[in-house]
C-alpha cells in the first residue's frame, strides 16, 4: 500500500490516542486488555472476527513512520478511510 507524500506529512504527529480513537470511530471493538499492549477486532454482521490488531500505547507519543506505515496496512484502512476518519485532511 502506497500513499503520497502528502499523507505522510500529516500521519507524521498521529499519536496513539488518535489511532484508538479512529478505530472505535470505524466500528472496531476494543478487548479487555491491561497495561500498554491494547487489542481490537473487526467483526462482521454475524459477529465473526475478520480482523484483528494490537497497538502499543504511550499517550502523547507519535509513532516512527515505519511501525505507522505497518500499523495502518494491517489495519487495512484506505487514504479515503484516513480522510473520513479525520487523520487527514485532503
Amino acid at each position: 500500500m502506497s500513499f503520497s507524500h502528502n499523507v505522510w506529512i500529516q500521519l507524521k504527529n498521529t499519536t496513539a490516542v488518535d489511532i484508538q480513537r479512529a478505530l472505535l470511530k470505524d466500528d472496531w471493538i476494543q478487548e479487555v486488555t491491561k497495561g500498554a499492549i491494547q487489542a481490537y477486532r473487526k467483526v462482521d454482521v454475524n459477529g465473526n472476527t475478520i480482523r484483528r490488531v494490537t497497538i502499543h500505547v504511550h499517550p502523547k507519543k507519535t509513532y516512527g513512520a515505519k511501525l505507522l506505515k505497518g500499523l495502518i496496512i494491517d489495519i487495512g484502512w484506505t487514504e479515503d478511510d484516513l480522510r473520513r476518519l479525520k487523520l487527514i485532511k485532503r
